[in-house]
């Protein structure tokens, strides 16, 4: 799975983790976070992330 990255902060997002304190459990690919999910650092909203290249 894709990890993405906050463009504002430099968070990234790894699939592998997921987000926990969120409770989102590991293996929750980017896509299928809810769209209210924001960056866990900065607060930025999903469509401020990109693919990790």
């Amino acid at each position: 799975m894709e990890k993405y990255v906050c463009t504002v902060c430099g968070y990234v997002y790894d699939p592998a983790e997921g987000d926990v304190d969120a409770g989102i459990p590991a293996g929750t690919a980017f896509a299928d976070l809810p769209e209210d999910w924001v960056c866990p650092v900065c607060g930025t909203e999903k469509d401020g992330f990109e693919p990790e290249e």
